[in-house]
């Protein structure tokens, strides 16, 4: 294959570009809330099943530090989120 016959691809200039999240790797606040276990806390709360027995009970905190996030989100020039 040649340079010429290779196809290129771009997108389009409406084109959102956006960032997501999941709440077990960010949230932390295992027992706050209302908040049960789930299956991954059970599961990375069995030793030796993570490197490291690491768990998400901490995770980055956003559950606490959801503002400081956005903030961060707005300074990056980030407009779309889920």
């Amino acid at each position: 294959m040649t340079n010429s016959d290779r196809i290129s691809y771009q997108f389009p200039d409406n084109f959102i570009w956006g960032v997501a999240t999941a709440s077990y790797q960010i949230e932390g606040a295992v027992s706050e809330g209302g908040r049960k276990p789930s299956v991954w806390d059970t599961f990375s709360g069995t030793p030796g099943k993570i490197l490291n027995d690491d768990t998400g009970a901490v995770a980055c905190d956003h559950y606490h530090r959801y503002k400081e996030d956005i903030e961060l989100m707005v300074k990056l020039g980030i407009k779309d989120y889920r």
